[in-house]
């Protein structure tokens, strides 16, 4: 099976090799049905009013539970794909969400960066090469290099990846703790 970092909680995760055995042999109508219900699934946990609406702030958690992780960028142009007709309100519908997010998951867009590579990244800012980085290395490479990250997501990471006893990420760690069974039971 392909690995690939996947976030906790993720439907896929749930899911593992057992949706594949139920997609063999239901050709690809079988398989763009699973993948709507997957993204009617993963939107009806945001569908806080259950009227086929989500806050577009919303949508980032949404696209990454269901395995993707597109940039900040890639985020905004599929929101603009997604509220291309329309006058922007806050809110996407589901009706012009899942068309869209149906494509990405059938083209496999925004697929996870590979264990190698995020292991290369963190050997890269570990300048003492000592297999670890403290929480203030980390929050300033993630604050101030390349694409900023948000005080959310830098708790969010922070709240999995520190250690609390040294106040440090052991980096092959945390790498080891994303990576899941990436889902093979989408179309090729």
């Amino acid at each position: 099976m392909a690995r690939g970092p996947l976030r906790h909680g993720s439907p896929w995760r749930r899911r593992g090799g057992a949706a594949m055995a139920e997609q063999e042999g239901n050709g690809e109508d079988g398989a763009v049905a699973e993948i709507e219900k997957k993204i009617i699934e993963a939107f009806e946990v945001f569908d806080h009013e259950c009227n086929k609406t989500v806050d577009v702030r919303e949508i980032g958690s949404i696209v990454r539970s269901l395995g993707c992780f597109p940039t900040e960028a890639e985020l905004q142009e599929l929101l603009a794909k997604v509220e291309e007709e329309e006058e922007p309100t806050g809110y996407i519908h589901l009706e012009k969400f899942l068309p869209v997010m149906t494509k990405v998951l059938l083209n496999r867009s925004y697929r996870p960066i590979p264990e190698d590579v995020l292991l290369h990244a963190f050997e890269a800012l570990d300048e003492n090469k000592c297999g670890y980085l403290t929480k203030d290395e980390l929050v300033k490479h993630m604050t101030e290099e390349g694409e900023p990250f948000t005080e959310e997501e830098i708790e969010e990471m922070l709240s999995s990846a520190l250690d609390p006893e040294t106040n440090t990420v052991h980096y092959r760690d945390y790498i080891t703790m994303m990576i899941v069974d990436e889902p093979e039971d989408l179309p090729q």
